[in-house]
């Protein structure tokens, strides 16, 4: 799981970076608002921290304008009134969490997060060109094109296309799709990722999945 932490405070960023990375998660930190809507944006996350007090655009203004976005937000702020709670409840986020707080509490609301992030994501129709991933029927289309996908394969596609863009390691592949550690002697991912792209490539003039070479695989349409 890839967690934006948006905090202007360097030792506060520190601490939640270093807690959240020894937990499993991949974190980036970005030191004010700005960057912050400019990450969220331009790349994946399945959750973002956000404090409210940050120089160049306050966490108001970031929240406000990643409306629309289906990344759960989680506020951590040192403003604990309850009008401001709700201004951030009420402006889309999942939780406002009060500095300080304990780590465990972070934990186990960033995990209900997560958990209500992927609920929603399980409704959604996933789309690249004219490749369509229908995650609750299990619908795979390309075109006019129905295509016939092995559990597995349907997985793995998913997982792709829920990171369109982004270089996925071999390592996070088996770990994301067939939970278990990568071994550099075995060529699993290698042979799923042929096989599925004889079905969703091969057939069609335009390619999505391709190979970065010594890393791993990334989803997109090239221009």
């Amino acid at each position: 799981m890839r967690i934006l932490v948006v905090e202007d405070e360097f030792k506060s960023a520190e601490y939640i970076q270093n807690g959240l990375t020894e937990s499993g998660y991949v974190v980036d930190v970005a030191r004010n608002g700005r960057d912050g809507l400019h990450m969220a944006n331009e790349f994946r996350y399945d959750l973002i921290l956000l404090d409210v007090m940050m120089p160049e655009m306050d966490g108001w203004d970031v929240m406000r304008r990643l409306s629309g976005k289906e990344t759960p937000v989680l506020f951590l702020s040192a403003r604990g009134t309850l009008e401001d709670r709700l201004k951030g409840l009420d402006l889309g986020a999942d939780d406002y969490l009060v500095k300080p707080f304990s780590f465990a509490e972070l934990l186990a609301k960033i995990r209900v997060a997560l958990r209500r992030g992927r609920q929603v994501k399980q409704d959604d129709v996933l789309q690249i060109a004219d490749l369509q991933v229908d995650v609750q029927k299990r619908r795979v289309t390309r075109g006019a094109t129905k295509l016939t996908l092995t559990n597995k394969e349907f997985n793995l596609l998913q997982f792709f296309m829920q990171n369109q863009g982004q270089v996925l390691s071999r390592s996070l592949i088996a770990s994301r799709v067939w939970d278990m550690n990568f071994d550099s002697d075995t060529n699993v991912v290698d042979v799923a990722v042929r096989r599925l792209r004889q079905k969703v490539d091969d057939p069609f003039e335009i390619k999505l999945i391709h190979t970065v070479y010594g890393v791993g695989y990334r989803c997109e349409e090239e221009e």
